[in-house]
């Protein structure tokens, strides 16, 4: 079966490499000087979903850095819950007593930005902007508290890179069913779903939020909007939109080969499989991966090179990850090794050998 096909650029991989040690945020010139402060307000110290609060604000922050977003996106990506919001009970700066030392910090503009984005009701956000729309100016209305609240063009954009990258670095199955129909979701009794309340459950990748992103990304391509933020490298530069129904189907099949839910003795039908999970959702990596390694067991080098440089392209348009279970840095560790490894022609032929497999300079 053939697959969708991606093409990994040089310079695309070497821009992505430079975000992979966490030193990068040490050299970036905007967001070097604010992240001091930020570590002393103990994020380092907050649960968050898939992670530690520090593990989110530096993650959004990157995936801007690599969609090379605006100085004011990435602080605010950075920046983006620290007054706390509707849906995060984490307070880093009073918002009553404490807007002049973020001011100091980030300027009076972006501060606004920051408050807004926080004061602003996410769901209800994401539902306008799905079903509703920038009128033809670019603003968008949101209902807050029964009044409405009119965001201008200029804010629109930028908070809508800033929900993309939000909730690609932080949403997995554990939201999936917490927030079951997000942002339409109803409140569940904790004690009649203790189940789906199990921090971190198993992990699976979202089931439906993907084709959401894909969704909200198209909204940028509006006439009033696409000036004023460059495009995320999503979806081949948001261009493309991804069906509900084919991102279920594609997760099921994915997770089925991780669950091993396919005959143990012939790689064929695990294969397939997860073909046919990336021609359904052809805008995630992982499954591209786990065919690469496949495709080298079976010593097909250049299918494997083609799904590895895909998977590897991906990663680098995403600088988040859909399957969870592994940081962003250990899926391109590895990517990077299938692609080498299938360049070179060459897989271990025994189990052991896979524990020293490692990327050749």
């Amino acid at each position: 079966m053939k697959i969708d096909q991606h093409t990994l650029s040089p310079a695309t991989l070497e821009h992505a490499i430079a975000l992979l040690d966490e030193e990068w945020l040490l050299k970036d010139e905007v967001l070097a000087p604010v992240m001091p402060v930020v570590l002393g307000r103990g994020v380092g110290q907050d649960w968050h979903k898939a992670g530690t609060f520090r593990h989110h604000l530096v993650g959004v922050a990157r995936t801007l850095t690599l969609w090379q977003q605006s100085d004011a996106a990435k602080l605010l990506g950075l920046l983006h819950s620290v007054y706390g919001n509707a849906q995060v009970d984490i307070v880093k700066f009073d918002p009553q007593s404490e807007r002049g030392r973020v001011q100091a910090m980030v300027g009076q503009d972006i501060e606004r930005l920051i408050h807004l984005y926080c004061v602003l009701p996410r769901a209800p956000f994401v539902k306008a902007v799905l079903e509703t729309g920038p009128n033809e100016n670019g603003e968008l209305t949101v209902p807050v508290n029964g009044q409405p609240m009119v965001l201008e063009a200029r804010d629109l954009a930028i908070f809508t890179v800033v929900t993309i990258a939000d909730i690609c670095e932080q949403w997995y199955s554990w939201q999936d069913d917490i927030y079951s129909g997000y942002p339409n979701h109803t409140n569940r009794e904790t004690q009649a779903h203790w189940a789906a309340s199990l921090w971190p459950g198993p992990m699976r990748p979202t089931a439906y939020r993907i084709s959401q992103i894909s969704r909200l990304g198209k909204v940028l391509q509006h006439p009033a909007l696409k000036p004023l933020q460059p495009m995320p490298s999503v979806f081949d530069g948001c261009q493309h939109e991804l069906s509900e129904a084919d991102e279920a189907a594609a997760c099921a099949l994915y997770w089925s080969v991780i669950q091993q839910n396919q005959p143990l003795v012939s790689s064929a039908t695990t294969i397939m499989t997860l073909e046919q999970a990336t021609r359904l959702n052809p805008w995630v990596a992982e499954p591209y991966l786990l065919l690469a390694q496949l495709y080298l067991t079976e010593k097909a080098y250049d299918q494997a090179q083609q799904a590895a440089a895909s998977g590897v392209h991906l990663l680098c348009c995403w600088g988040n990850t859909w399957d969870k279970r592994v940081g962003w840095d250990a899926w391109v560790a590895w990517g990077r090794i299938l692609l080498q490894s299938a360049q070179n022609r060459q897989w271990p032929d025994t189990l052991n050998k896979l524990n020293n497999v490692a990327l050749k300079p």
